[in-house]
């Protein structure tokens, strides 16, 4: 059995936020009708940087461990439109991994990290937009239009499991 969560921050004004990548991935998931083999498929109640409680939550009901368990997020590391999947291995700094690694206790879980990072870089870094900042901004339709094409492939890969 497999827990694949997407985290974001809910309520109608973050729905097109970079923050809110996970709970774009799990929608994309459910309005496809993607039938994941031996797989529950949920997004947070909570804002991004209380994620830990809802997934230990989540876990412990589900009688799963942490290895079980792929959270679905944003990543400023990576350009818009990639993502990768990795065990224990994650974004230099997101409160919501963060949150969910404290909670319990361990790194020891996959993350699905899908790039957000558009960001137009003047020479020297001297006017690039903060990370807290930007990842609260909407996605333009251009930068939409680059990551449900990640998404449908994200969609694909997991439907695989």
């Amino acid at each position: 059995m497999k827990l694949i969560i997407g985290l974001g921050n809910p309520g109608e004004k973050y729905i097109n936020n970079r923050h809110n990548v996970g709970y774009i991935v799990v929608d994309a998931i459910k309005n496809k009708n993607l039938k994941i083999k031996d797989a529950t498929v949920v997004k947070t109640n909570t804002f991004m940087n209380d994620s830990g409680s809802f997934v230990k939550r989540v876990l412990d009901s589900s009688y799963l461990v942490p290895s079980d368990l792929y959270i679905v997020h944003d990543d400023l590391d990576l350009p818009l439109g990639s993502w990768k999947m990795q065990f224990a291995k994650g974004p230099k700094d997101n409160g919501g991994i963060n949150s969910i690694e404290q909670v319990l206790g361990t790194e020891n879980f996959w993350r699905i990290r899908v790039g957000v990072d558009n960001r137009k870089r003047e020479p020297h870094f001297t006017k690039v937009t903060r990370g807290e900042t930007y990842v609260l901004e909407d996605f333009s339709q251009e930068e939409r239009a680059i990551l449900d094409k990640a998404v449908d492939d994200i969609c694909s890969k997991l439907a695989t499991f």
